[in-house]
């Protein structure tokens, strides 16, 4: 990620943000694929933007960059990470001033053992959204961070959307019974109004369906889980079939 420091015809002179302020140039011909009329529709100073490293000249402390030369999916890749990375930092600062302490303490005390746990410390954060307390009891801290921790999380993070799987057996010996079990699959999707939960049954083989449960949390989609099938057996039973529901698939 750089910052457009200052912009003149044959290119831009840009900070690279991740490097304590260090300096690059990139040449007007790399800053787009087509023709540059006016290089200041492209890049303005302040602007944030993603770069590609084309050069490195240490004796001159040269930098050579590249706009044009970094792919869609790499610029929507680092864009976002970027953005978890200043989430995270200022995650940290709160945690630090609510605990009259410091952003280096921070990340010794919570980010750095996070990251080594889960490979990004914001990662991290989204687990323990998902899941509560429990993910983070081992950290060595008193309770006042974990407290404050688990406070700026809940009202700060957005869990991520983690799913669950089942199964069941519906069986019908009415003549209609390919109807009812429609009509007990309809019952049990219906059961689910939450629009954060949703479901979706995939038939796997007479007579089992698998039910894929996705919501913000594990104790969420299980609960909705555990409410589909029983309503799919429920409505399958008052008809004279028979359910049953299990967690693992049998092979």
């Amino acid at each position: 990620m750089c910052t457009v420091k200052k912009v003149f015809d044959q290119g831009a002179f840009l900070t690279l943000d991740e490097y304590d302020g260090k300096e690059g140039m990139v040449h007007i011909s790399e800053i787009t694929s087509g023709w540059v009329k006016n290089i200041r529709r492209h890049v303005r100073e302040g602007q944030k933007t993603i770069c590609r490293v084309l050069d490195v000249d240490p004796e001159k402390g040269h930098v050579d960059l590249s706009i044009r030369r970094v792919k869609d999916s790499q610029r929507s890749w680092k864009s976002q990470q970027w953005k978890r990375e200043r989430k995270t930092e200022k995650l940290l600062e709160q945690i630090a001033k609510r605990v009259d302490s410091d952003i280096d303490t921070a990340y010794e005390k919570i980010g750095f053992p996070l990251q080594e746990k889960y490979g990004e410390i914001y990662s991290a954060f989204e687990e323990i959204a998902a899941k509560g307390r429990e993910e983070i009891e081992w950290l060595d801290v008193n309770a006042k961070w974990i407290d404050t921790l688990m406070e700026l999380i809940e009202s700060s993070v957005e869990p991520p959307s983690v799913e669950v799987t089942g199964y069941i057996d519906l069986r019908s010996p009415a003549s209609n019974g390919i109807e009812i079990i429609k009509s007990a699959l309809s019952d049990a999707s219906n059961t689910i109004t939450n629009s954060e939960i949703n479901t979706e049954f995939r038939y796997i083989g007479s007579p089992t369906y698998s039910i894929k449960v996705s919501a913000p949390s594990y104790k969420i989609a299980e609960k909705a889980l555990r409410k589909v099938a029983d309503q799919a057996i429920s409505t399958i039973s008052e008809a004279g079939g028979e359910g049953k529901f299990r967690a693992e698939r049998e092979e």
